[in-house]
């Protein structure tokens, strides 16, 4: 198996950075099979593309507006996935559209794809998640562990993870 999961997004404008401290998170809170690999794609689009051929699984983490509340969780899986980049709400997400269409030409889309997605709170440019978006942070965490799991690939719990004060970025408090 041969799994990429890929954290999109822009960290300057709150929720939308959500991809890339997923990623972070699930960095920091497991260690992962060898045959998972874990990208931080930022907002890139093509540049991409060798990361994404050939691959069995991809798992994309976006900030996605679907019209329900603020840090809502969404899964989409295989042709739901590429629907979803068609309606953009940030720039990179043409990237990633245009992405998975040239990976289709070359005939060399993953065999499976799978994206979760948060409804965003606070668009806005800044640091940090929004309260919602961040709760929300923790259960696409815990979501793609599972994920991973359904493929016989379960992620190990760092046993540092309960001690480990969150991200500089973090709008969570640390009690003094």
């Amino acid at each position: 198996m041969n799994i990429l999961v890929l954290g999109v997004g822009n960290i300057l404008l709150h929720d939308e950075g959500l991809g890339v401290r997923a990623i972070e998170e699930l960095e920091r809170a497991y260690a992962f099979a060898p045959e998972v690999e874990l990208v931080d794609g930022g907002t890139c689009g093509l540049e991409l593309l060798d990361n994404l051929k050939g691959r069995d699984l991809l798992v994309i983490i976006d900030a996605m507006k679907n019209g329900g509340p603020p840090g809502s969780v969404y899964r989409l899986a295989d042709g739901e996935v590429p629907a979803h980049f068609n309606t953009r709400i940030t720039p990179h997400q043409l990237g990633i559209s245009d992405l998975l269409a040239t990976l289709g030409l070359m005939d060399s889309l993953p065999g499976r794809l799978v994206l979760f997605g948060v409804e965003p709170g606070d668009l806005s440019t800044g640091l940090g998640l929004s309260e919602s978006v961040e709760q929300a942070l923790a259960r696409v965490v815990v979501a793609v562990a599972a994920e991973l799991a359904g493929y016989g690939l379960e992620p190990q719990l760092l046993a540092a993870e309960a001690s480990r004060p969150p991200g500089f970025w973090s709008t969570r408090h640390l009690n003094p």
